[in-house]
């Protein structure tokens, strides 16, 4: 993983022996005006002869004095000084300083929300994915934070966790399918659950098809290279709210025979993006010590064309017993999530969120940095506070009733979706995912859900922005995090 390492000091920055003093400036009326930057008040009028105005993610390099930084950058926020406006800031100067060593912000700032929200920024903008490159800048290996909050009060653990947890998920997402597929996934997740101390239980096809998991053992069924369902369980002494995560862990989608045109299938190896941000979350959450139980699972299958694979009109048997009829095989992840809803109803918990790159409407509706976001509506309100409390943004989307009966088969319960008319196409999935979430015990009350369709916002494939580059962003992993942190307070 690339993760930079990070301190907190109180020493003043102006006199860091770093390569780079980062700066942060806002938009003022008369130029650019910089946030809790003693030591550095002679470098103000440099940037208004220069024409820097502290717009957002606006960097500006100066030469350095001696003694102190080689070189200062100052980042525009652009109006706002929160958290979410540092944040982005540094993080998009961070990013574009590649082949830098070392870089020391100041932040004399008087919210250590703000502060620690610098930090995280600029450390997610250290990310670069350099495993198949041989000529790569190697990117930012040393990070301080000139503050004058010592690093309890800022969080330095919270920060170097959810930094880790967001670069494992990108570097999983970003990994060639040839070496990432179901068995080497679970491996990798057996190991970084254990170094935590998370629980985990591995599934192979054979165990798949005993317990029953149909949905996951069909879509599998159709590549050399088997299927396999991970539960991860962290459980400390005392914990009294437990929630599940479910993530979808499509490792590479052809669309099986229904399958995708060239253009659609490149990109496909990403589609896994929601069992890595489960699994990654569920690791931090252990690092932090939360006082929560965290159950997860990681649907995990390569959705392949072959004369073993599933065919359309082809039923699935899921867990619990429900049939659906397989009209698009395309239309995969709805089904591995489905044994997974069910399997993490059985053991009650207060609450299931699953993550999924689900399905292109989301990308057609919402673009490529909003997730959708539909369930039960006061869980759906909380994942969305939560969210946009650490800047992830979301968009709370309806589950149409009149949508279910677009689902109906001849043969079996239910259809994975409606050919031959324009449907709401985020909306059905969510609708089909929604039939298999269980019921609480000695009621007839669903288990409070969520789903997060992050199909756009799980890989960037433009030009990177704030302290997201261009491929795998970990997106919900943030979300999630924050999730577990609120809901082990209560």
């Amino acid at each position: 993983m690339t993760v930079p390492t990070l301190s907190v000091t109180s020493s003043p920055a102006a006199d860091a022996d770093v390569d780079v003093a980062l700066l942060v400036a806002t938009k003022g009326a008369d130029g650019p005006e910089l946030i809790a930057a003693d030591g550095f008040e002679w470098v103000v009028p440099q940037l208004v002869a220069l024409g820097a105005t502290g717009a957002s993610e606006e960097l500006t390099r100066i030469p350095g004095h001696e003694g102190g930084a080689r070189v200062i950058a100052v980042v525009g926020a652009g109006e706002q000084s929160d958290a979410a406006s540092v944040r982005r800031a540094a993080g998009s100067a961070v990013r574009r300083l590649s082949s830098t060593e070392s870089v020391a912000i100041t932040a004399a700032v008087d919210d250590a929300e703000v502060a620690a929200a610098l930090l995280e920024g600029a450390a997610l903008g250290a990310y670069a994915y350099n495993e198949y490159r041989g000529d790569a800048k190697p990117p930012v290996a040393r990070i301080a934070l000139h503050s004058g909050f010592a690093a309890d009060e800022i969080g330095l653990e919270r920060v170097r966790a959810v930094v880790a947890a967001v670069a494992r998920t990108k570097d999983l997402v970003n990994a060639s399918p040839s070496e990432l597929y179901p068995e080497t996934f679970a491996a990798l997740a057996v190991e970084a659950a254990t170094a935590a101390g998370v629980t985990s239980k591995v599934w192979d096809e054979a165990a798949l098809a005993t317990d029953g998991f149909g949905g996951i053992a069909g879509v599998g069924q159709g590549s050399s290279r088997g299927p396999r369902l991970v539960r991860l369980e962290w459980a400390p002494d005392g914990a009294s709210t437990h929630v599940a995560f479910v993530g979808k862990g499509i490792t590479f989608d052809s669309g099986g025979l229904s399958l995708k045109p060239m253009a659609s299938m490149v990109g496909m190896k990403t589609d896994m993006a929601g069992a890595a941000a489960v699994l990654s979350s569920i690791v931090a959450i252990a690092e932090l010590g939360l006082p929560i139980r965290v159950t997860g699972w990681l649907c995990l299958a390569e959705n392949m064309p072959s004369g073993t694979a599933i065919r359309p009109n082809d039923v699935l048997r899921i867990r619990g017993g429900k049939t659906v009829e397989v009209v698009n095989t395309d239309a995969e992840g709805r089904l591995v999530l489905a044994d997974a809803l069910v399997a993490a109803s059985e053991e009650q918990p207060d609450a299931i969120i699953d993550v999924a790159t689900l399905t292109g409407a989301q990308v057609v509706a919402l673009g490529h940095r909003i997730t959708g976001l539909m369930g039960d509506d006061e869980l759906v309100a909380r994942v969305r506070a939560v969210a946009d409390a650490v800047d992830e943004t979301t968009w709370p989307m309806p589950l149409p009733a009149d949508l279910l009966p677009l689902l109906k088969s001849d043969v079996a319960d239910l259809m994975n979706t409606k050919l031959g008319m324009t449907v709401p196409g985020m909306l059905l999935a969510g609708v089909f995912l929604q039939q298999f979430v269980g019921k609480q015990d000695g009621s007839e009350e669903r288990i409070p859900w969520a789903h997060l369709d992050i199909a756009g916002p799980g890989h960037n494939g433009g030009a990177g922005w704030g302290f997201t580059g261009t491929g795998a962003t970990g997106a919900a992993v943030r979300t999630l995090v924050a999730l577990g942190e609120e809901l082990s307070a209560k």
